[in-house]
């Protein structure tokens, strides 16, 4: 007959056989495990706090270097104006903050076009390629070269996005000219073709890796029910890492709203909306581009200051929003109301 074995029978600091853990904690050595329980657990909390603390207090900064120039109040007046300062950020295609006095004007309808332009060029260009290029590298190439050509695709995200504006100035600039007939080198298509080319390895890499996670399980039940491997890519691969694929496309498509040097090399820093509307090859300005030219040169203090702050408000509202929407369609997917 075995015999029980209670609590009090373990001699307190004795190991378990094949673990490091005593069977029966000292009374000191419960109360470190609480103690060191404790601080990592405020140490975690504190890592992911701090994130947000960060993005809070960079926000709270713009908005208060920002609000001068709407110049709110508590009067008919001042509301007033903020109201028309707003209505001219938002509607007014001239920029023309330098002038003098009253002729000085914030139009930014311009700058959020531009940006709109090199965004959606650039992922027209990055989003298809980047997918094709992720199906390749998980299902298609052999194991030993995707071991190869993924992390040479993942180094075009280290080369400096300086040297992508030279290459678009010195080089692609020139063969637009010779090619295609275009006045300027420095346009919409050039800025969006090289921000398209730094999206792509963001897009490939964590869509690759969202396939990849899929599985053979379901590779192998889409084959056995006589599934081409193109329908089960399509149909049953791609369905399945959704969530994966659209946050590659929101990364690519963050990485391009926000960059900033390549568009002020590349896209000519014409503050105007293309007439018309498709010729790509008229030269634009982006708010970002805007930010960074304009911000060294201004004194502080002054409505220009104040009104690069706008802009900036303005990009970081427009971000938010593209969130927010990618989130809702996220969450429309996950409860099988939309497809993707």
């Amino acid at each position: 007959m075995t015999q029980a074995v209670t609590g009090r029978d373990i001699e307190p600091g004795r190991q378990a056989s094949g673990f490091d853990r005593p069977l029966l904690l000292t009374p000191g050595q419960d109360l470190a495990g609480f103690i060191l329980n404790r601080v990592g657990r405020g140490a975690l909390f504190m890592t992911a706090a701090s994130s947000i603390v960060a993005v809070l207090l960079i926000l709270a900064f713009v908005v208060r270097e920002a609000l001068p120039f709407f110049a709110p109040g508590e009067t008919v007046a001042a509301a007033s104006h903020a109201v028309h300062r707003l209505g001219e950020l938002l509607g007014s295609t001239c920029w023309y903050p330098e002038a003098e006095g009253a002729a000085a004007e914030f139009g930014g309808l311009s700058l959020i076009a531009g940006s709109l332009y090199v965004t959606v060029l650039a992922l027209v260009v990055a989003v298809p390629t980047g997918l094709m290029t992720a199906l390749c590298l998980s299902d298609v190439l052999p194991f030993a070269a995707r071991q190869i050509i993924k992390p040479v695709v993942e180094l075009l995200a280290a080369i400096p996005s300086v040297a992508y504006g030279f290459f678009a100035v010195l080089m692609l600039a020139p063969w637009l000219q010779q090619h295609l007939g275009l006045p300027t080198g420095t346009n919409a298509l050039n800025a969006g073709l090289i921000l398209g080319l730094m999206a792509i390895p963001t897009i490939v890499s964590v869509s690759e890796d969202a396939l990849t996670a899929v599985g053979r399980e379901l590779r192998e039940a889409s084959y056995a029910l006589g599934a081409t491997r193109a329908e089960t890519l399509l149909r049953v691969v791609m369905p399945a890492a959704h969530s994966g694929v659209i946050a590659a496309v929101i990364l690519g498509m963050m990485r391009a709203i926000g960059e900033t040097m390549v568009v002020w090399m590349a896209s000519g820093n014409a503050a105007q909306i293309p007439s018309p509307w498709w010729d790509l090859g008229q030269s634009i300005r982006t708010m970002t581009a805007t930010v960074a030219g304009e911000m060294g040169e201004v004194p502080k203090g002054s409505t220009h200051y104040h009104a690069l702050f706008a802009v900036g408000l303005l990009l970081l509202a427009f971000t938010f929003l593209l969130n927010f929407v990618t989130e809702a369609l996220l969450r429309r997917v996950r409860h099988g109301k939309g497809v993707v």
